[in-house]
């Protein structure tokens, strides 16, 4: 009887796992729209949104710094300060400001890309 309510439970496991993949791919599928945007009003590839890590790295490019820097998102505790850097320099690049930046391009940045993307925002890259 414990062997069946295991395999019950492990079930109902399985399935709510396969639901949030599903959440996880739409929002995957989302970001990338979002990003194909931003990247082609910057003057990059739209397609390079797609590939999960070199996003990343163009994103850095689009905020005017070496690609090399992208490395910074592998380190622990750095990747969150970097992140926000990033995401205030693209800012800037758009012509947004710092809470724009701060709130819409990191904190909920699916959001703020949708907004730049499909936006009246033009690109000048960040000095």
């Amino acid at each position: 009887m414990i062997a069946l309510d295991n395999i019950a439970n492990t079930t109902a496991y399985t399935g709510s796992y396969a639901a949030w993949g599903w959440v996880g791919l739409v929002f995957y599928i989302l970001v990338v729209v979002a990003l194909w945007k931003v990247f082609s009003k910057a003057g990059w590839p739209g397609i390079l949104a797609i590939i999960p890590i070199v996003n990343l790295f163009i994103l850095v490019k689009i905020a005017g710094w070496s690609a090399w820097l992208g490395l910074l998102w592998l380190i622990p505790i750095v990747n969150v300060v970097f992140g926000i850097l990033v995401a205030l320099r693209v800012g800037r690049g758009f012509g947004k400001g710092g809470v724009f930046s701060f709130f819409l391009l990191w904190l909920f940045s699916v959001i703020g890309y949708f907004i730049i993307g499909f936006g009246k925002a033009a690109y000048t890259k960040p000095v």
